[in-house]
């Protein structure tokens, strides 16, 4: 038998049509494409980080329960210890909740209902599980429609609601109302609350609040935009006996002892230089919106996230290709089509990484 022949015979005919998530592995001078933090922490800072790696014996297998970084994630995050699932990434607790939460009393697939343009991980994971994915389209200013997100779970009679507040890659906010509306309609439905790019947006406390007076919110968070992409750490908050269900489908010792240690620094002792970076790219995120918003044919929509979602009146294609070619890069969103084919999604850099993209596009749009 061939190789394709092979794959034909065992390969799940849905998995087959898709394509992996594939970020451009090329060498830029400038990456503003991922959304990661574009500091870098004090020297004070990173021997606090290094520290935390020393004593760590890496012939035995880590805590397998993470315990320490449980009890730092649920002290950061305003929750208890056993209401913090950790995963590799936001990317792993979301397989996990489309594992476990995929019970369907009805008959027919498990389904989940999202907004869109969105982060692409929500419904990729749940394809390849099988699930239904109901896509609801954000409204003209890029915001959540409440109303068409009404309509779909009423129709979809959805397991899982992701909602990512800010969103990626529109950097708009969803109020809390809203989304205790949603829940307290629908209550059946787990509504996943997406908090990657919420520190970035101000006060969360009235997010933990909704969480905690509803079981069926659940938020998931992660260190990845915070300056910490590499340890792929990430984490849910939720109501302790849901927990218990997805720690069932968790892999032994998902985290490695290094992320664990380096992460539970990075959440109690190196606080203030989180801190730090949220105001540094919050001050320069205005700065850019600004600066942006003066060129020819170029609008900005005002964002809580750390990148800015512009828009190019005469197309992003071209921009984003010439961009490239002069070594910075950042995430287009044209080959979908639609109203995307005008938008660009840019991380919030240096000054110095800003400036670049600035003077680029300024000779590229006159």
């Amino acid at each position: 038998m061939t190789a394709p022949e092979l794959i034909e015979a065992l390969v799940l005919p849905r998995v087959r049509e898709m394509q992996a998530y594939s970020p451009d592995p090329g060498r830029y001078a400038v990456r503003l494409d991922a959304n990661e933090a574009p500091h870098s922490f004090s020297e004070d800072t990173q021997e606090l980080l290094r520290a935390a790696t020393r004593d760590i014996d890496l012939r035995r297998y880590p805590d397998a329960g993470a315990a320490s970084l449980r009890k730092a994630i649920a002290d950061y995050a305003g929750a208890d210890a056993d209401q913090v699932l950790v995963g590799v990434g936001s990317d792993e607790v979301i397989a996990m909740l489309q594992t476990v939460l995929a019970h369907t009393p009805r008959g027919g697939p498990a389904t989940a209902v999202t907004s869109t343009p969105t982060f692409v991980m929500y419904k990729m994971s749940a394809k390849v599980r099988g699930w239904r994915v109901i896509e609801v389209p954000l409204d003209s200013e890029w915001r959540l429609d409440a109303a068409s997100m009404h309509k779909a779970i009423e129709f979809g009679q959805p397991n899982l609601v992701f909602v990512a507040t800010p969103n990626n890659p529109t950097g708009t906010l969803t109020p809390p109302e809203t989304i205790r509306e949603l829940a307290e309609a629908w209550p059946h439905t787990l509504f996943v609350v997406d908090e990657a790019y919420l520190p970035y947006a101000g006060d969360p406390r009235n997010y933990r609040a909704l969480a905690r007076s509803l079981p069926n919110i659940a938020r998931l968070g992660t260190l990845s935009k915070m300056g910490f992409a590499s340890l792929r750490v990430g984490w849910l908050v939720a109501d302790r006996a849901l927990i218990a269900e997805l720690n069932k489908a968790r892999q032994p010792y998902n985290l490695s002892a290094l992320s664990q240690a380096v992460a539970e620094v990075a959440l109690t002792q190196c606080r203030p230089a989180l801190d730090e970076l949220v105001n540094q790219v919050r001050s320069e995120r205005t700065r850019l919106t600004s600066e942006l918003g003066t060129l020819a044919g170029v609008s900005v929509t005002p964002s809580e996230a750390n990148f800015v979602w512009v828009n190019f009146e005469s197309g992003a294609e071209t921009v984003f290709e010439a961009l490239k070619e002069r070594g910075i890069l950042v995430r287009s969103f044209h080959r979908v089509g639609g109203r995307l084919r005008h938008q660009l999604r840019v991380t919030v850099g240096t000054a110095e990484e800003n400036d670049r993209l600035l003077s680029e596009l300024a000779s590229l749009t006159r």
